[in-house]
């Protein structure tokens, strides 16, 4: 079996509060994009199957730690724990994606997992089962279950489906190649309520989304990566409707008119994506 797990973008991200367990609660809205890694699961042959292991196949951009570190795998290993029946399996994942970039591409490769496995192996786990799974692997992980646009709270575990159609708009990604650590994002971040709330502003025009829909984190990782900044602001001197950072960065987009992506040069170590219809439908 085959599927092609999907990145997400940040549509706003507010911090609105520290809670007493360490992390703090948020608001955002998560919307799919079809930028897509590749996954594989082959069932063990028969004579395999006794041996009950998962074995890791990477390809594409590389994956840094140790196998057992994988998301994919600690989502096969979750599932064999409570399914103990279940195979093993030959895993591969080509990572096209990002890493460390607030593209999620980690958490869909661990949620699209689950998915696979249930389908394959008929475990009979409803939405609502895959989706607690998937919140033991991350915290974004749920919204890769349902994978249409959410207002989503909490840690983002708390999903709103909403209507969102940005069809009618073209997108350009650009990953800059900078890692941010989650220490970096938070370090000047303020939790604080906002006097309009995300869910709210997305029903405006997205002309109307500029200096309203923000990210926390721009202001911590612009301070820390200029370069960062440069870019979302390239973004907007080249057309751009909308610009942000996704996620705590380094990966920043533009929503564009349709038909309206513009030719940029980037540095070669720059990863590009362009998307001429931004569908919410993966």
């Amino acid at each position: 079996m085959i599927s092609f797990p999907n990145a997400k973008i940040n549509l706003g991200l507010n911090i609105v509060r520290k809670r007493d367990d360490g992390y703090h609660d948020l608001e955002t809205l998560f919307y799919p994009v079809a930028l897509r890694d590749a996954l594989e699961i082959i069932p063990q042959s028969e004579d395999l199957a006794g041996r009950g292991e998962v074995y890791l196949h990477l390809s594409g951009k590389t994956v840094e730690g140790p196998v057992e570190s994988n998301i994919c795998v600690k989502a096969w290993r979750m599932l064999k724990a409570d399914f103990p029946s279940m195979p093993g399996i030959d895993l591969h994942l080509y990572k096209a994606i990002p890493m460390g970039a607030g593209l999620g591409g980690g958490s869909a490769d661990g949620s699209f997992t689950l998915r696979m496995l249930n389908d394959m192996f008929r475990l009979g786990l409803t939405g609502e089962a895959l989706e607690s799974y998937a919140l033991r692997l991350g915290s974004d992980c749920p919204f890769f279950i349902r994978n249409s646009p959410c207002f989503a709270t909490g840690r983002g575990e708390h999903m709103t489906p909403i209507t969102l159609d940005l069809s009618g708009f073209s997108f350009l990604l650009v990953h800059p190649g900078i890692h941010v650590s989650t220490a970096v994002a938070f370090a000047g971040v303020k939790p604080t309520i906002p006097d309009l709330s995300i869910r709210e502003i997305v029903t405006m025009k997205v002309s109307e989304w500029r200096g309203r829909l923000v990210n926390d984190f721009e202001r911590t990782v612009f301070k820390a990566f200029p370069a960062i900044e440069s870019l979302r602001d390239k973004l907007y001197d080249s057309g751009a409707i909308y610009a942000a950072m996704t996620g705590s960065g380094s990966s920043v987009f533009g929503v564009f008119p349709q038909n309206g992506l513009p030719e940029i040069r980037f540095p070669e170590d720059h990863t590009i994506y362009r998307q001429e219809s931004l569908s919410p439908v993966i």
